[in-house]
């Protein structure tokens, strides 16, 4: 995603009469997206353009496969789950274009891992809010970028 491009979304995110915009963007972390999916609620998205770092596949993937082996839920609603999420239209933004902010916000925050700073590096990067039901991300995430509560969707 090139300059002009992050300049555009950034755009859309604030609404700029300039850049006609028919879904906000928000980002959304693997929390609200795994929470959303296994409600069957995915579609409380569709007034936004959800958009996440490439991290989410493998960290929903990773959660849905979790709570199936601890027995949390059944196999069969962790494979509805992914089948959704597969179906869920959201932007992808690489990962490898937000290594160094994601890394930088690591060591700027005290974090050993950089997962949630992905999440956080692209909605300050897109100049969108964050959605999450993390509430460590998320009070930590208002210090930069709005914080969408989860009841907004």
């Amino acid at each position: 995603m090139g300059r002009s491009d992050d300049a555009e979304a950034a755009a859309e995110c604030r609404g700029d009469p300039a850049e006609p915009a028919s879904r906000a963007l928000i980002v959304v972390d693997a929390s609200v997206v795994v929470h959303l999916a296994l409600r069957r609620a995915l579609g409380r998205l569709e007034p936004h353009e959800p958009a996440a770092p490439t991290l989410v596949w493998s960290e929903t993937t990773s959660a849905l496969r979790q709570l199936a082996w601890r027995g949390d839920i059944e196999d069969r609603h962790a494979e509805e789950g992914l089948r959704a999420l597969q179906a869920l239209p959201l932007r992808l933004d690489p990962a490898g274009g937000l290594a160094e902010e994601a890394y930088a916000l690591a060591v700027r925050l005290g974090w050993a891992r950089t997962y949630d700073a992905e999440y956080l590096a692209l909605a300050i990067r897109l100049d969108c809010p964050l959605l999450t039901i993390d509430a460590r991300l998320a009070r930590t995430a208002a210090r930069f970028v709005a914080v969408a509560p989860p009841e907004s969707v």
